[in-house]
């Protein structure tokens, strides 16, 4: 047993030593992390222009009640919900590199088959089946991403993507806007499609993963027989246990929920705070959505450059965003209005993105560093469906809110609910931190004890 055991950790070595050779020291000379990152950035890109078509289709175009809205957004949300621990199992399971392949070219057909909707169950129909294939796509990405980029840069890689993320964010609407404008809503359908397929064609330049390797890695790092075989269920729920098995990921996982379900009972009800806001101009929302994103930029930035621990960054997210949505809704209501007030409100949106980024990306990076290689299809999978539960009950919560108080009194209360969870977060973040190492060390012994045997 000792001599196998050996064995395998001279594999899983040279593995990792592979890796280590893939990227040449830098993240720009590693070949299959530049072609991930080009993958993603036509594909975030597509869309945004996408996004911008749909609801341009369905709001402006066909006049959609505000249910028939809200029903199409349910459907771009329930496979996320309903099947994220799936995909997940299913791309820990299978060639991370295939999947997204299939998922992108399945997408290419989906997306165009916007272009000949004519009735709203068929925008629903094709709304679940695109989200189906973006729920599979992102676990798949996600380990992808951890396969070839070694553990010392991570963090670097991750904040890179979500660069990549929000300068999309940024790029998209504005280009989307121009092309509407100027040829229609169906070409950013075609331009959807043909990123997606420019995705897979520059995806097939990446290595697959060899499966047995998978099987030899996993065993190891289980301390179990490759032969062993678990079942369905077990390896369904693997993320799940695994999340519980690390603390920080566990409570970051229940932090970030609780920040977006809060953080999406005013931002889903942005527009109708600005209907307070005296003769707002037509395109405020829109420079304050780029705002948003330049934020958002600027975090992943400033995130590779304070060596904060990733509690700490995200309580200070949470207690900025808190402050400056509180101050936002007493702006609506007193001013001061006019340019000036322009200028205030875009600014807001600025520091509400700034915060937004440093509660979203150091979880990522920690995410990413602290999962097994062969679970975090299914670690990914669960936490985008406790979040996409997170921001279904958000916006229904602030609709109540709103219709019931009006938009000011749910502002405030978002606001200062994120501030107390900033605050809960530094109080408690010895003891989370503490409880992390300590468990990671029984994790450790464990398996070392597991190995012996």
């Amino acid at each position: 047993m000792n001599t196998i055991v050996s064995d395998d950790e001279w594999r899983v070595n040279e593995m990792n030593k592979s890796r280590s050779d893939n990227s040449g020291g830098s993240l720009r000379q590693n070949r299959p992390y530049i072609l991930l990152m080009g993958a993603q950035l036509v594909s975030n890109l597509g869309d945004w222009l996408y996004l911008l078509a749909l609801l341009t289709l369905l709001g402006l175009k066909w006049n959609a009640t505000p249910w028939e809205i809200t029903a199409a957004t349910l459907c771009a949300a329930v496979p996320v919900l309903v099947g994220g621990p799936l995909a997940g199992m299913i791309a820990d399971k299978f060639d991370r590199k295939k999947l997204m392949i299939l998922s992108d070219i399945v997408r290419v057909f989906i997306v165009l088959g916007f272009v000949f909707v004519g009735e709203m169950w068929q925008v629903y129909m094709l709304l679940i089946a695109k989200g189906l294939f973006d729920v599979l796509f992102g676990p798949a990405k996600n380990g992808k991403l951890k396969e070839i980029v070694p553990h010392d840069q991570i963090d670097r890689a991750v904040s890179i993507s979500s660069m990549i993320e929000q300068s999309m964010k940024i790029a998209g609407p504005a280009i989307g806007g121009i092309l509407v404008a100027a040829f229609g809503v169906t070409i950013c359908f075609y331009i959807n499609g043909a990123t997606f397929l420019s995705s897979a064609l520059l995806l097939l330049g990446l290595a697959g993963r060899r499966l047995d390797d998978s099987r030899k890695d996993r065993s190891l790092e289980e301390g179990s027989s490759v032969d062993a075989k678990p079942s369905f269920w077990s390896e369904l729920a693997a993320g799940i246990q695994t999340m519980k098995s690390i603390p920080i990921i566990a409570f970051g996982s229940l932090l970030l929920s609780v920040v977006i379900l809060v953080l999406q009972i005013a931002d889903s009800q942005t527009i109708v705070l600005f209907r307070e806001i005296p003769n707002v101009p037509d395109g405020l929302l829109g420079w304050c959505i780029a705002s948003s994103g330049f934020g958002t930029l600027l975090a992943a930035i400033i995130h590779l450059r304070i060596k904060w621990s990733a509690l700490v960054k995200m309580a200070s997210g949470s207690g900025v965003m808190g402050i400056v949505l509180a101050i936002s809704a007493l702006f609506a209501s007193y001013g001061p209005f006019g340019v000036v007030g322009d200028v205030i409100i875009i600014t807001a949106f600025f520091i509400v993105g700034l915060g937004a980024g440093m509660t979203f990306i150091p979880f990522q990076v920690v995410l990413q560093q602290r999962t097994p290689e062969h679970l975090i299809g299914r670690v990914f999978g669960t936490v985008g469906s406790l979040t996409t539960s997170a921001s279904i009950i958000g916006p229904v919560l602030g609709g109540f809110l709103v219709t019931v108080y009006g938009p000011v009194p749910a502002f405030l209360l978002s606001g200062l609910l994120l501030f107390i969870l900033g605050c809960i977060v530094i109080v408690l973040k010895n003891t989370i931190e503490q409880k992390d190492i300590s468990e990671a060390h029984r994790n450790r012994e464990t398996y070392e004890m597991t190995t012996i045997s």
